[in-house]
C-alpha cells in the first residue's frame, strides 16, 4: 500500500487543497490528511473545527481507490510519517515563493529521514492563487467566498 501524508493547517481547507488531495489519489492508496497542531500559531478554527470541516467535504470525493483519513499531529513531520508508516509527504506548490520555502523543508525532512519521499504538487490553474490566508482575510473583509471553499464551519453553509 502507498500511503501518503498531506500536512498542513487547513484553517480553512480551501479548493485548492482539495484539489491536491483529489489529484494525489492517483499517485497513493490512502492519504492521511494531517492537521498541524501549531501552538505558536493563532488559527482562525480550532482543530476540532479543521478535523470536522476535513471529514465532511471528504465525503464528496469521489475515489473509489485510494483511502482518505483525518488526524492531526504535533511535532515533527518525518517522525509522525515514520509512525504511520508512510512512504511520501505531498506538498502543494503555488508559486516560485512556496518552492523555495518547500525546497528548504523537504531536504531538511530528506536528512532527517531519507526513507521518506516528498512529492510536490501544483493545484490546477483555477487555484493557484488561493491560500487559507487569502480566505480568510476576504471573509473577515466581507468578500465572497464562492468557489474558493467549499464548506464554512462558522456557518456551516456549502458553497459552491
Amino acid at each position: 500500500m502507498r500511503r501518503a501524508i498531506y500536512p498542513g493547517s487547513f484553517d480553512p481547507i480551501t479548493n485548492g487543497h482539495l484539489d491536491i488531495i483529489e489529484r494525489g489519489c492517483k499517485l497513493f492508496d490512502e492519504i492521511i490528511i494531517a492537521i498541524l497542531v501549531n501552538p505558536d500559531k493563532r488559527p482562525f478554527f480550532s482543530i476540532e473545527e479543521r478535523r470536522d470541516m476535513l471529514e465532511q467535504v471528504l465525503k464528496t470525493i469521489k475515489q473509489p481507490n485510494c483511502v482518505l483519513l483525518v488526524d492531526d499531529f504535533e511535532g515533527l513531520l518525518v517522525q509522525y510519517a515514520l509512525a504511520q508508516k508512510a512512504h511520501a509527504i505531498v506538498r502543494g506548490i503555488r508559486a516560485i515563493s512556496d518552492y523555495e520555502y518547500e525546497l528548504q523543508m523537504a531536504l531538511m525532512n530528506r536528512r532527517l529521514e531519507p526513507s521518506i519521499e516528498t512529492v510536490f504538487m501544483m493545484p490546477a490553474e483555477t487555484y493557484s492563487y488561493v491560500s487559507s490566508r487569502l480566505v480568510k482575510e476576504v471573509f473577515q473583509l466581507g468578500g465572497e467566498l464562492k468557489g474558493l471553499v467549499r464548506l464554512w464551519s462558522r456557518t456551516y453553509e456549502r458553497e459552491s
